[in-house]
């Protein structure tokens, strides 16, 4: 059966699998990650308190549910497609442009991963458990604004991240095997610069550096399409530095 042969090989059975799953559990993930940040929270900014509690509880509950199962599939089949690749076997690979590709859309899938499971889900739960309390004649959980707060900022640093990781994953098909294998000087170079912007945004997303409203927060996350902007900019920012010194 041709979907077993060469089952570890780069066009085998392993990679096909892995891939058909991670195709679907990234547009399902991202596709809703998109949904939360483009179109629910303005719709909710138009929305009164009652409106917007009833939409929290159900439909964003619901969204919920998709959206964190959506990520750890993601997430899972990104790693089998690693090890069903032979090519990875060797130290070298890492050393590639392409390598290097890979290797930093695995680091921002699994802070988006990590996001979504230990930082929006645990404080969406606060958040929409004090909107059912409300509901129900009781009264709101004094944690949930605060809640609602690191939810949004992670969500929104997600969002960020999503252009360079969607561009990463591409980029040995397209374009990585044209820069070969960097020197380390370049690898070295390439690596600090992606490494400070990563870190830069993750803990200030998280609220480590001066709080969820410092000066990055509110220029790069407060407004959507800032977002949208900045995580353009810096996927171009990325490419060029390889065409730079690569």
């Amino acid at each position: 059966m041709e979907l077993f042969s060469d089952w570890m090989g780069m066009t085998g059975g392993g990679q096909a699998v892995g891939r058909y799953a991670h195709y679907l559990g990234g547009i399902t993930w991202i596709g809703l990650l998109y949904f939360f940040n483009f179109i629910q929270g303005s719709a909710f900014a138009e929305m009164g308190d009652a409106a917007r509690g009833e939409a929290l509880r159900k439909i964003t509950w619901r969204t919920l549910w998709w959206f964190r199962w959506a990520a750890l599939l993601t997430w899972i089949s990104g790693i089998w497609i690693l090890f069903h690749q032979e090519v990875l076997d060797s130290s070298d690979y890492w050393k590639s442009a392409s390598g290097m590709g890979i290797a930093m859309g695995f680091l921002l899938g699994t802070t988006m991963a990590a996001n979504v499971w230990m930082v929006i889900w645990p404080a969406q739960q606060i958040a929409i458990g004090s909107s059912v309390a409300v509901s129900e004649g009781g009264e709101a959980d004094s944690a949930a604004p605060a809640a609602a707060k690191r939810a949004g900022r992670a969500s929104r640093v997600n969002t960020l991240f999503s252009l360079p990781l969607v561009f990463f994953m591409m980029w040995p098909s397209h374009f990585g095997a044209n820069f070969g294998n960097p020197d380390s000087g370049a690898r070295l170079t390439i690596w600090i610069v992606f490494l400070v912007i990563w870190i830069a945004m993750e803990v200030s997303a998280l609220g480590k550096l001066g709080g969820y409203d410092n000066v990055l927060c509110r220029k790069v996350l407060d407004k959507h399409q800032d977002t949208i902007v900045s995580g353009l900019a810096i996927t171009v920012i990325m490419y060029l530095l390889f065409e730079a010194v690569a």
